[in-house]
């Protein structure tokens, strides 16, 4: 018999992205490297083409096997930035009770959540692919908690769909798979799901133009339902960002085993994976003053960061020496990070 959920545990006993990396090299150990770069070949394809709703991209074992040596370990860290966002805008005591992941898959949000948030909590996966989710539950079987607090369940991803109520849903990665009737459908539930003063969304797409339309798309829809922005906008106002001129999105450095280099054809021992985010809540979060939206300029004496602002506009901020700590403060600055310039103006 499995011991029960401590609902206060908040550090695991080891960091989940090791235990996640370990575990897919385990996994992936019996997959001839040629058969899954075949498969890899075959999922870029899908997923730069259109995918007809209702037929799922990871057929099969070696599909899966060579999704989660592909994208698993990106999707991972770009889900962990947008959660880790949400809980910097959340209040000090927000912890989800309760987790939905819907076109979960492989379980890539359920490990960046266990890395992120605080606690254990009961997590349902919803896919509607077999092999994912048969592949997902492998994967947690490394991590005791995940193993007994995930269940994985088959469920067509789109219209008419109803949600059990829940404190958190992250959609990461999948409204490309759906038409936009369901992609519609599919926000709505998850809006509907969340707890009223306490639940909270999170979306992730691939940082492009494309995604990004997703991404706004599935903001406008949460604050039409109530929602407030917790991340990246500082502001639940209209994105100031004219539509088709730009985009916004992020970055983060994922790190690349030597069996993920293998499978995906590079020598670096990283990539970068870009992504867009929206993290709405239900209850009135505390987002940051400004937000870094391109990666910074660094001159000779300065910095040149490009902002969102919460008034809802963007803006240029030059940080030159003579700012004192404030100059150490933007060479630290990254993309994505909030920007709060100590309370200075400059």
């Amino acid at each position: 018999m499995n011991a029960p959920i401590d609902p206060t545990e908040t550090t695991p006993a080891a960091e989940p992205a090791d235990t996640l990396r370990s575990a897919l090299a385990g996994l992936l150990d019996g997959l001839p490297p040629t058969q899954a770069a075949r498969a890899v070949d075959r999922l870029i394809a899908n997923y730069r083409g259109t995918t007809p709703t209702g037929a799922p991209i990871l057929r099969d074992r070696a599909d899966v096997a060579a999704y989660a040596a592909y994208r698993m370990p990106a999707t991972f860290e770009a889900v962990r930035s947008a959660l880790g966002a949400l809980r910097d805008a959340a209040p000090a005591d927000w912890a989800p009770a309760g987790h939905v992941d819907i076109g979960g898959g492989t379980g890539a949000a359920v490990w960046a959540a266990r890395a992120t948030l605080p606690g254990v909590r009961p997590t349902t996966v919803l896919d509607w692919s077999e092999p994912a989710l048969a592949l997902g539950r492998e994967l947690a079987d490394a991590d005791r908690r995940l193993a007994e607090s995930v269940r994985w369940e088959r469920a067509r991803i789109g219209a008419a769909q109803e949600l059990p109520a829940t404190d958190l849903v992250t959609i990461s990665y999948v409204l490309k798979e759906l038409t936009d009737a369901d992609r519609a459908a599919v926000v709505d539930a998850a809006a509907r799901a969340a707890h009223p003063g306490h639940g909270a969304v999170v979306v992730v797409e691939p940082g492009t133009p494309d995604g990004y339309t997703r991404i706004i798309e599935a903001r406008d829809r949460l604050i039409a339902a109530g929602f407030h922005i917790a991340a990246p906008c500082p502001h639940s106002g209209p994105c100031p960002i004219a539509p088709g001129e730009d985009w916004c999105h992020f970055s983060v450095r994922v790190s690349r085993s030597s069996l993920h280099r293998q499978v995906k054809g590079g020598s670096l021992a990283y990539e970068d994976e870009k992504f867009s985010y929206v993290a709405a809540t239900r209850f009135r979060p505390a987002p940051a003053a400004a937000r870094v939206i391109r990666r910074p300029q660094l001159r000779k004496g300065q910095v040149l960061l490009d902002l969102c602002v919460a008034e809802g506009g963007l803006a240029r901020t030059t940080v030159t020496k003579k700012h004192g700590a404030l100059y150490k403060e933007a060479r630290d600055a990254d993309w994505g990070d909030p920007w709060a310039g100590r309370g200075q103006q400059v």
